[in-house]
């Protein structure tokens, strides 16, 4: 009798057969989708130019992908919530330029960061608080942010880049054995940042409030605390990412950070980040930020237009905002 039971609790080779095939391709993309557009990319891109997969190169794509990658964990957090920031470039330029300036006139590295940072939380605080206050859509005021910003570093530094600045190029220049310390900073962010949205109250009112506003509301969960929150966060990841920016150039550059919203926010959707919010995961923005890097780096060796890498980026957000309505229109299907 218990040799028929084993027997019988066991799948069968042809009872497992149909659940494969009923894996279909919204499934397929979205659990291992990302993940495999990368392995894609990285082998052809080896393939195309042989310089690609030289020690130098990769370096330099990890520090390439750093500042979009912190850019890109900070506005996950905005974006699973059903929201928008198109004001990092700007804000980029306002919070690196600031910390930069604060170093060259006092050469204390610490004041530099915590004033830089002081910065990226002050834009988060505002933006956030007039989203929720005056109830207006996350676009125009960030919109209105992406200006603000980047004239307030241009009267404050009369469109002069802040030189000067000593010690301050270890950030994004320098190593700890052989990897760059800017890459550390990723790495600690990125941990931050995924036990926030996967082990935290926080987190779970983040994917809570994204998936159904109304719903979390009814349910006792202060939405607007939530997405308030999100911004400062946000603020704050966007602080580092231009303290890390400026320290590389090793110059505060008030015109810097120009566009870099459209390749964080590509990164997002690419990693899996609904634009309609309730679903996103850091890890898949961070493999998100490796493929813009990769793609980059690439186009760059094969001395591509930047003309065409603007189509090809363009192209890239389209076909991934496309799978993201498909995959979620099949999943539909399947539960009804």
């Amino acid at each position: 009798m218990n040799a028929h039971i084993e027997k019988t609790n066991l799948p069968s080779r042809t009872s497992m057969l149909p659940k494969i095939r009923e894996m279909g391709f919204s499934e397929i993309y979205r659990k291992y989708g990302t993940i495999l557009i990368f392995i894609g990319i990285f082998v052809l891109s080896s393939f195309l130019n042989e310089t690609f997969l030289t020690t130098g190169n990769l370096t330099n794509v990890l520090r390439q992908v750093v500042v979009v990658s912190l850019l890109a964990c900070g506005v996950t957090f905005i974006i699973i919530l059903g929201h928008i920031d198109v004001s990092l470039g700007s804000v980029v330029a306002l919070t690196g330029t600031i910390a930069a300036s604060v170093m060259a006139q006092t050469q204390n590295i610490y004041l530099a960061i915590a004033a830089g940072i002081a910065t990226g939380i002050a834009t988060g605080l505002i933006n956030g608080y007039v989203i929720t206050y005056f109830k207006i859509p996350s676009f125009i005021m960030t919109l209105a942010m992406t200006t603000v910003a980047r004239g307030a570093i241009l009267l404050y530094t009369a469109g002069v880049p802040v030189s000067g600045l000593g010690d301050f190029q270890v950030i994004g220049q320098g190593n700890i054995g052989p990897v760059p310390i800017s890459v550390l900073i990723l790495i600690f962010v990125v941990m931050v940042s995924w036990v926030l949205l996967n082990r935290t109250k926080f987190g779970r009112h983040v994917y809570a409030v994204g998936g159904n506003a109304k719903a979390a509301l009814a349910s006792g969960i202060n939405t607007d605390g939530i997405l308030r929150r999100a911004f400062v966060f946000n603020g704050i990841l966007v602080s580092i990412a231009g303290i890390v920016l400026m320290s590389r150039i090793n110059s505060g550059q008030p015109a810097a950070g120009v566009a870099y919203e459209f390749d964080a926010i590509t990164a997002v959707v690419v990693g899996g980040t609904s634009l309609m919010g309730g679903t996103g995961t850091i890890t898949g923005t961070v493999i998100g930020a490796m493929i813009i890097g990769v793609i980059n780096n690439i186009l760059n060796l094969m001395n591509v237009s930047s003309y065409w890498q603007q189509i090809v980026k363009g192209v890239i957000i389209a076909v991934a905002v496309i799978l993201d309505v498909k995959t979620k229109s099949g999943s539909a299907r399947k539960k009804v």
